[in-house]
Order: structure tokens, then C-alpha cells, then sequence
């Protein structure tokens, strides 16, 4: 059973930018069926268009885009309209991106496959609790490792210079590279 919108909302606008086109498209037509007035936005350029020409009351915007990154299109969101509520999803989803996401403007960050529920609640829930904490949070080797990871991809995979912006020494980075990840 699909919920509809609460009527106190009046704008009902939302733009879905993701470069999967089924995906975009299953989703625009599930959050129609929400009671959402849903267009879609296949990257950085449509919705950087879209924040120009109409900015919506609501955005759902995918991390990584074929043309770009999606931050982009929620920052040109936010300056459009600040009152917008936005929701990046993310398939590569990490503690870091998922601070900067919030600091650009999204309310909410969710993993890919979300459904349509899970978003839908993340854009009209105000003041949620916290979650619950995880019952098997990652440990703090694996954050670190996950950290190190994601600065060595943001340096083109550089050791050199992911190891100066770490402030650690090459041949321990390229250690720490070498190994698998730690579980947990």
C-alpha cells in the first residue's frame, strides 16, 4: 500500500538526477505514485538546468554521475532554494562523502538499492531520532583503511601524493595499500 503525500504539503516538485536510466525512471514513477510531481535529470548538466530553470521543493541526486560529481547539483539546489530537501543516494557509500553530502546541503544519505519508502521518509521526516547504533559497526582499522582508500582515489591513485596529504611516509602507505582490507 502506497502512502500519499500529507496535504500539508503544497509543493509537491521533485527531481531525480541519476545517470541509470531505469533506475531514474522506475523511480520518478514511484514517487508519482507517492503523490510527488517527479522529473528526472540523466546527470550534472540536466540538473544543474533544472536547478536554474525550476528549482524543486525536493531532490533525490545520485553521488556519481557519468558527467560529474553530484554534489555539484546539490550545492546549484541549495543556492536555487534553500529550503529545498534533498536525499543523495550512493552506491559507494562512506562516512566521509556522506559528512560532505550533509555540509552541501542534503538532509539524508542513503545506500543504493534504496526503494522508494526509504526515500520518501527521509524527505518528509523532520527531526527524526537518531538511529539505533549498528549491530556490527565497522571497526576502527576498517575506518582508517577506508579512509586511506578513498584519499587514494581523490589523488588519481597516487601514492606519493596521497601519502604527503595523509602526512605518512610513502613506504607505509604503500604497506597499508598492499594488504586487504581489515574485516569488520
Amino acid at each position: 500500500m502506497v502512502e500519499p503525500l500529507p496535504s500539508h504539503i503544497r509543493d509537491r516538485s521533485l527531481l531525480v538526477v541519476d545517470d541509470d536510466a531505469p533506475l531514474r525512471n522506475r523511480l520518478v514513477r514511484a514517487l508519482e505514485q507517492r503523490g510527488f510531481q517527479a522529473t528526472g535529470a540523466a546527470g550534472v548538466t540536466e540538473g544543474l538546468e533544472a536547478a536554474s530553470e525550476r528549482p524543486p521543493a525536493f531532490a533525490v541526486v545520485d553521488m556519481r554521475l557519468e558527467d560529474g560529481n553530484g554534489l555539484d547539483v546539490v550545492e546549484a539546489l541549495r543556492d536555487a532554494r534553500p529550503d529545498i530537501k534533498i536525499v543523495m543516494l550512493t552506491g559507494y557509500g562512506n562516512i566521509a562523502s556522506a559528512v560532505t553530502a550533509v555540509k552541501k546541503g542534503a538532509i539524508d544519505y542513503l545506500a543504493k538499492p534504496a526503494d522508494a519508502d526509504q526515500i520518501v521518509a527521509a524527505l518528509l521526516e523532520d527531526d527524526r531520532p537518531l538511529p539505533p547504533p549498528p549491530e556490527d559497526p565497522m571497526s576502527a582499522d576498517r575506518v582508517r583503511w577506508e579512509h586511506i582508500q578513498r584519499v587514494f582515489e581523490q589523488c588519481n591513485r597516487n601514492v606519493s601524493e596521497t601519502a604527503r596529504r595523509l602526512k605518512m611516509h610513502r613506504r607505509t602507505l604503500q604497506r597499508i595499500l598492499n594488504k586487504h582490507a581489515p574485516r569488520g
